[in-house]
């Protein structure tokens, strides 16, 4: 039979660790194909909430206790909880589970079908039909609660979780397998541990399922929960939308096309000033300038790509020559859409200065914004051929 571990973090929890432990194992005898147990993680209590354990074992063959030699707070508590559920005691489930009886202990043998019909994941959630917070809050902390988990759906863009703070979750080993790797305890506090271990289990594609449960605040004792935790959950999701967000392929694709567009611009504005005027069918000076910045944002952007854009698809160094005048081939509709903007822009609009930069003593005129216009619509162009055609998914 598999066995699932309920892990119960504690810090001063003395009189309501007598009050759940046996309540938890009374729930357990209406599972009847999951070997249940408890592991409680202990901070080393002031209250000695460890010796209260120590007494209940005596009762409890099932009831585990992990005490850390410092406190370590409740993302630490429970990677130490999961590496000692699934490692030693062979726990194919675990549970995070609160001490102060704020989650529905009648709810276990519905998370645990859950499990049985699929799901990776499982979440007591207070915001989906058929859950709620207490009523008797005040309307500064619901504001918080509510507020808070849109405020995360919105920066992670992840609507499909309506509870991402919930602390009332089942977890299977091969998610925590997963996800282990990519979690940093010393950051992980309060609500951060949660949502950390959350998004990164979403976004290895684990199923995640969310079950509805009334969350009753605690009698005895104080929440743990505090400002310092909100703030460093803010901090977090901003700060791990920021590096996604830099470490993305088109993030990347945009500093290399801006640094070509400066390139370009620069080049287009020195030959500009030096090429002598001439006509010849629709070439002029403006068109020829055009078409040689582009090729030499064309070069340097070849370069930067592939360094550091597709660095996961990087050209073998035989083939950066052939593969160099594919790249050429393929910006020729990047060259077509700007020699278009150019061409309409100087033939309808004309070429009128416009301003004069103090420190260059540079002239800004309309063929300047032509460019621009152009570069930025054939960027759009760029990033699907060289998907396409050059940097090829391997």
């Amino acid at each position: 039979m598999n066995k699932a571990i309920v892990i119960i973090p504690t810090y001063n929890e003395r009189e309501n660790i007598q009050k759940v432990i046996p309540l938890l194992f009374a729930q357990f005898a209406k599972v009847s194909n999951w070997d249940m147990g408890v592991l409680v993680v202990d901070d080393t209590s002031p209250d000695k909430t460890y010796a209260v354990v120590e007494q209940l074992q005596k009762k409890y063959p099932k009831l585990h206790l992990l005490v850390n030699a410092k406190k370590s707070g409740l993302g630490g508590a429970y990677l130490k909880g999961m590496d000692t559920a699934f490692n030693k005691l062979k726990a194919e489930v675990v549970f995070e589970f609160d001490a102060d009886l704020s989650h529905d202990l009648k709810k276990i043998p519905d998370f645990m079908r859950a499990i049985d019909q699929g799901a990776d994941m499982v979440l007591g959630s207070r915001y989906i039909p058929g859950g709620s917070i207490p009523q008797n809050w005040g309307l500064h902390r619901k504001f918080l609660s509510v507020v808070g988990n849109l405020i995360i759906m919105f920066v992670l863009t992840n609507f499909s979780i309506r509870d991402w703070t919930t602390g009332y979750r089942a977890i299977k080993k091969q998610v925590y397998q997963k996800v282990v790797g990519s979690i940093d305890s010393e950051r992980f506090m309060g609500y951060t541990f949660q949502i950390g271990f959350l998004y990164t289990a979403l976004k290895q594609g684990f199923t995640v399922k969310e079950i509805p449960f009334h969350f009753v605040d605690r009698e005895i004792g104080e929440s743990k929960i505090g400002s310092e935790y909100i703030k460093n959950t803010l901090l977090y999701i901003f700060k791990i939308r920021l590096q996604e967000l830099f470490e993305s392929r088109i993030f990347k694709f945009l500093v290399v096309g801006g640094t070509g567009t400066l390139i370009q611009l620069v080049a287009l504005q020195i030959l500009r000033a030096t090429l002598p005027e001439f006509t010849f069918l629709f070439f002029t000076k403006f068109i020829a300038a055009t078409f040689i910045s582009i090729e030499i944002a064309i070069f340097s952007n070849f370069l930067l790509n592939n360094a550091w854009t597709f660095a996961d698809r990087k050209l073998e160094k035989s083939r950066l020559f052939l593969k160099f005048l594919q790249f050429n081939v393929t910006s020729g509709g990047s060259i077509a859409i700007q020699l278009l903007v150019n061409y309409s822009g100087e033939r309808f609009i004309g070429l009128i200065s416009l301003f004069k930069l103090p420190i260059v003593n540079m002239v800004v005129d309309t063929g300047l914004l032509f460019a621009m216009t152009g570069i930025i619509i054939g960027l759009f162009w760029n990033f699907f051929a060289y998907n396409k055609f050059i940097w090829k998914s391997k």
